[in-house]
């Protein structure tokens, strides 16, 4: 039996480290990240994921050459961060969170400029130029200042410009924050078609549900550490059961929530209950059967169930578990 080919890493990280000093000279420094392993599979699309603070930006800065790791080491595209961060510069694109496209230049001029600071020039560029602005829908706006376009064209722009001197490795930060739900729908169908044509992709975002469509696999970063990492149906599996959600008709005072509480935790088959305000998930096997039960059990603590729905595991749950709150709009990067 032949064995098995070694996996080829678009990114090979272990243990960084970085410190920063505090704002004022008598703050103690922070630890942005204290110790982050991670690997990117070659071809494929890698998700970041983490709460405010937590370490994603500053380890993307790190992969990307744009801030030195304290400790460490790492390669990116077959090259050492340290010994050649150069090489790794020619390799890589980044499409920050915050727009990089000029303004006051158009979608033409904005790729143009890019290349040449990449050394490129020439027929070479203006028809690398065409296809990408052909491949994002952007054609018709190549001669309108980049000032003038929608969110979803100025994001595809972004895109465009981080692939013009066609990069093994592309970190895209946040790529859709910001964007209305069809415009979210077509750059992820971009995104998807980058990796399809074997381009490895870091991808960090606050949707989970981006993270679970696109990601072949996805790390929660909390604390500067990877506290769980694997392909997301491998986390979501070691969810067991389905969620519960109920929403109640008004917040339960202290009496009432220790009820709730009791009277959920004695029922067969129900764990994990936690309960926010109106809000009370929990974690049950066979959702739809032990619904009624949990009902009463709500209507038994002198409360009202204003709606109440049954979910498989999501993503959103395995951040929960892990966190130990929600992954919601607070979470967004400033």
């Amino acid at each position: 039996m032949l064995a098995e080919a070694e996996p080829v890493w678009a990114i090979d990280a272990k243990d960084l480290v970085k410190t920063y000093r505090g704002r004022r000279r008598a703050d103690p420094p922070v630890q942005a990240v204290r110790g982050i392993t991670l690997r990117v599979r070659a071809g494929t699309i890698f998700g970041l994921l983490g709460p405010n603070g937590a370490g994603k930006s500053t380890t993307v800065r790190m992969l990307a050459t744009l801030t030195r790791p304290d400790a460490g080491s790492a390669t990116v595209a077959g090259h050492d961060l340290l010994r050649a961060p150069w090489e790794v510069r020619r390799l890589i694109g980044i499409v920050p969170q915050r727009s990089g496209a000029d303004p006051d230049a158009t979608g033409s001029e904005n790729l143009l400029l890019q290349g040449r600071l990449y050394g490129l020039g020439g027929d070479g560029l203006a028809r690398r130029a065409g296809e990408l602005l052909d491949q994002f829908g952007l054609a018709d706006a190549a001669n309108r200042l980049a000032r003038t376009y929608s969110g979803g064209m100025l994001r595809r722009l972004d895109v465009a410009i981080g692939l013009v001197a066609r990069p093994a490795v592309l970190f895209l930060d946040e790529p859709t924050t910001g964007l209305d739900p069809e415009a979210r729908a077509v750059m992820w169908a971009e995104i998807e078609s980058l990796a399809a044509d074997g381009l490895s992709i870091l991808l960090t975002t606050h949707y989970l549900e981006e993270a679970d469509r696109l990601a072949a696999q996805v790390a929660i970063i909390e604390n500067g550490l990877v506290v769980v990492q694997g392909t997301p149906d491998e986390l979501k599996s070691e969810l067991h059961g389905d969620a519960v959600n109920l929403e109640l008709a008004a917040t339960p005072d202290a009496a009432q929530a220790d009820t709730l509480r009791a009277r959920l935790a004695a029922l067969p088959g129900v764990g994990e209950v936690t309960l926010t305000g109106r809000a009370v998930r929990a974690r049950v096997d066979g959702g739809a059967a032990v619904l009624p039960a949990v009902l009463a059990a709500v209507d038994g603590a002198g409360l009202v169930s204003a709606a109440a729905s049954v979910a498989r595991p999501s993503l959103d749950d395995v951040y929960l578990r892990h966190v130990g709150h929600r992954f919601g709009r607070q979470e967004e990067v400033a």
